[in-house]
């Protein structure tokens, strides 16, 4: 579960983080407000919307699939059998 909220919000947060990162390397306090323009979040909240949308479709698309029938979970000779794929 935690999976399906973290990547997203990490891929989201990456644009932030660089602009942070540059802001710090040129010696510039990243927490004045001087730098933190409406244009400045606006570019950043699309380019994150953008990156998190295409990361969500290439972990799906090159997502790892299982071939074969799933089997459930049963009991055999008195012992649980885990399901599993065929």
């Amino acid at each position: 579960m935690w999976r399906t909220i973290l990547e997203p919000a990490l891929l989201f947060a990456s644009p932030f983080v660089a602009y942070v990162i540059y802001l710090a390397l040129r010696q510039a306090s990243p927490f004045a407000n001087r730098h933190w323009t409406r244009g400045a979040v606006s570019s950043l909240t699309l380019s994150g919307l953008a990156i998190a949308v295409a990361g969500m479709l290439a972990f799906g698309i090159f997502a790892e699939r299982h071939q074969g029938a799933y089997a459930p979970a049963h009991i055999e000779n008195g012992k649980l059998v885990p399901g599993r794929l065929q």
